[in-house]
This record gives structure tokens, sequence and C-alpha cells, in this order.
């Protein structure tokens, strides 16, 4: 659905319950807060909020209504802005941040990193921080990250004759194993690759992980036209074709999977938490790496960062607090033991008393994890337009998978109509 035909949901603030003792003390400082995915977010930031009200007696956190999506929550923000009803901080996605900053609505976290004594104890990795640093400035803290990988029911691979100590590791016997388990018949379907997730992220992947690059380095022309990007939208469409993927609205794929009727999904290592509750016993459950087919591939890490958007200084401190809780070491507990995210920190994988024995007993939450070899950052198209484009992308992908464009046709429309969105260069 596109974001001019998305409802756009109201600001209004619900409280978290504060503690008693605030409010024997007189009336606490609210801190709002804002993230997105309620229902994989909504009970972790309940919890996250509590510890920090327990610590800070004087404060209450205000949770404003979630977004779904990250483009969601960009355009709440930005009409915020011209409201000034900003919340305090919010949860964007890795490449919304660009916007922001370009708006001159996000905070420089650089001085609260560099004057607060504990910096160096919540494990933020300079690679990982600069996930968040855009223009020499430190923006976000990394929340929840995240790599594309596939899930797989072992059941359906064994019943097509595919080996689950040895899941594909290329795009051929991908596609291979997909169309022997939609070959099993009945209801079962063997594919479905989420090309639809926020932000162009899955197309990023397949450009990115072939070689390709979004634009050039000047980000004066669209590069995903070229050898790379051809490459892989020709995948998208042997998906298709080969795979037999269906034209599925992405609810109804994560549906026929958690039920066991489709056997390989691709989708963020944040569904993994989710997968793991709602499958149950139904089967086994294995995730495996994303395919890569260029010396220099790269995934583009996905997930959020914490921005703090308040210019009150007494504000900002709160703020600043708030934001150590949640992407520290204790928050990074929280997060990971919630959902498929790995953190921002390196420090709880070290420590038996937060996610070393977690992720010795849950080995599917280290196969994002391992893809961070080759990581990089979520790209962001500069200027105004960089909402629409999101959906220019996504349209002429509906196109392919839908077969209604062959794959060089549907790409030369998308690089056309995107370049005409880009900021025009000055001479």
């Amino acid at each position: 659905m596109k974001l001019t035909r998305r409802s756009f949901l109201a600001t209004t603030t619900a409280s978290l319950a504060m503690p008693a003792i605030a409010r024997a003390q007189g009336a606490p400082v609210d801190l709002s807060i804002q993230f997105v995915s309620p229902g994989v977010n909504k009970d972790l930031f309940a919890e996250i909020s509590r510890q920090f009200m327990a610590k800070h007696q004087n404060v209450n956190i205000v949770v404003r209504a979630p977004e779904e999506d990250y483009e969601g929550l960009l355009q709440n923000n930005l009409r915020a802005a011209i409201t000034r009803s900003l919340p305090d901080i919010a949860f964007h996605g890795l490449n919304r941040q660009r916007t922001l900053l370009e708006r001159d609505i996000s905070v420089d976290l650089t001085p609260f990193l560099k004057a607060d004594a504990e910096t160096d104890s919540l494990g933020y990795s300079d690679n990982l921080l600069s996930l968040g640093r855009i223009g020499g400035k430190q923006i976000g803290i990394g929340f929840e990250l995240s790599t594309p990988v596939f899930y797989y029911n072992l059941d359906l691979v064994r019943k097509a004759g595919g080996n689950p100590d040895a899941l594909p590791q290329t795009w051929d016997d991908l596609i291979k194993l997909a169309a022997a388990i939609n070959a099993l018949g009945g209801d079962v379907r063997g594919l479905f690759f989420d090309w639809t997730i926020t932000g162009n992220w899955s197309w990023q992947s397949l450009v990115l992980s072939h070689g390709g690059a979004m634009t050039t380095p000047d980000e004066s022309r669209v590069a995903f036209g070229d050898a790379p990007g051809r490459a892989a939208i020709a995948v998208l469409r042997r998906m298709v074709d080969d795979g037999k993927m269906p034209n599925l609205r992405p609810e109804t794929a994560r549906s026929d999977f958690i039920t066991g009727r489709l056997g390989i999904i691709m989708q963020s290592t944040a569904q993994l938490g989710r997968y793991n509750r709602e499958i149950g016993g139904r089967f086994p459950l294995k995730c495996g790496r994303f395919p890569l087919t260029s010396s220099s591939a790269r995934l583009p890490a996905g997930g959020n960062a914490a921005m703090m958007f308040t210019h009150d200084a007494a504000r900002q401190k709160l703020a600043w607090e708030f934001i150590k809780l949640a992407t520290g070491p204790v928050g990074a507990t929280l997060m990971v033991n919630a959902t498929g995210y790995f953190p921002g920190t390196t420090i709880p994988a070290t420590r038996e008393d937060m996610l070393a024995k977690f992720y010795r007993d849950n080995p599917n939450h280290l196969v994002g994890v391992s893809q961070q070899d080759v990581i990089t950052g979520w790209y962001a198209f500069p200027g105004q337009n960089a909402l629409k484009i999101t959906d220019v992308i996504n349209d002429g992908l509906q196109t392919v998978v839908s077969r209604e464009r062959t794959t060089e046709a549907a790409i030369d429309a998308i690089v056309t109509d995107v370049q005409s969105l880009l900021p025009r260069q000055r001479s």
C-alpha cells in the first residue's frame, strides 16, 4: 500500500503507569518516546520504560502511538516538527536518519558520548556506531539491528529431498529447493521473498549482494540499473518463474509459513522471536545465510537507532539516560530475548548473565550476527523525495513479481523515475 493511502495514526499519547513514589513526590517529568512495530516492540518498550522509571522516579515515560513501519514514523515526525510536537526520543529506521538530519530535527549525540564517563562501559563499537553517524554527527545509537536471512521449515526441506545440514548457499540451489518443495503439492508452497520490506531494504539486499550500489558515489546517478542491479532483478523474477513464488501479501506469506504451508521465507532477523513463539513445536525452524554472488558483496544493516529530538537541556539529560539504558547492555539483553534483532553493543554476548548462554542455546540468532562481516549502511536517498523514491521502487518491483513487465523493462522504468526524483546537482 502506498504511503499516500496509509492512514496516519493520531499522536495521542498513552502514559505507562508511573511508580507510586513518583506520584507522592509531585508531578513527574513526562518524557515521550515513539517506535515502530508494536506487535514486536510494545511489551519490550514497556519493560525498558518500567526499568527506567524505577531508577528515575521523577520521570514518567509517555509512549506515543507506535507506527507500523519506518515510513509511517518518519511521516508522523515530519508533521510533528511543523507543529512543534515531536517526541523527545524516537527509534527511526537507519535509512531514515538522513532525512531527519537534513531537516535539522535530530540532535547530535556526540557531546553526550564524549562527556559521559560511562560511555566506554556501554560496549559501543565504532563500526556499529557508524550506522548512526552521518555528516560527522552521531545522530543515532543503534538499538535493534538486523540482516536479511532465509527461514526454512526443515520438515518440508526433508520431504523435498533437501539436506537440513547443508542449506542453500547460492540462488540456484535455493530456487531449486523452493521448486521441489512447491512440487510436494496440496496447499504447500515453496518460497516467498519479501521484497516489500520497508525502505526498499530487500531490494538493496539483492543489489548489494551482487556487488552493486544504489547510486554513484557522488549520488548524481542511479547505479542499480548497472549490471549488478540487472542481475539482482533477474533473480527476483527467477524466484517467481522457476521457484514458483506466489504473488502474495507479506502477511499472508508469514501466516502460511507459521502454519507450515510455506517452506522458505526471506525476512529480517527481526522476525525470529515472533516465529519462535508462533510456530511453537509445529515444525523445526532453521535460519540460513543470504546468498552472496560477488567478492564485493555487502548486505545493508536493517533496524533502527535511538534519536533525540528534544532541545531542552534538562530533558536532554533524561533522554540521554533513556537512550543509554535502551541501547546499552541492559536494554540490549531485553531486546534480543524479545526479538530476533542483534544489539548495537558488544558486551551482552560476552556475559553469562546476559546473552552468552542465550546465543549458545539459540543458534538461529547467530546467523544474522554472523553476517556482520559483510554489513554496510542501509542507503538513504538524498533530498525531499526520499519517501517517494521508496514507493517508486516498490511499485516497479511489483510489476516483476506480478509478471506485468519483463525485468529489463521494469528496471529501465524504475531507474528513469528514480533519477528524475534525485536532487539536481549544482554545476
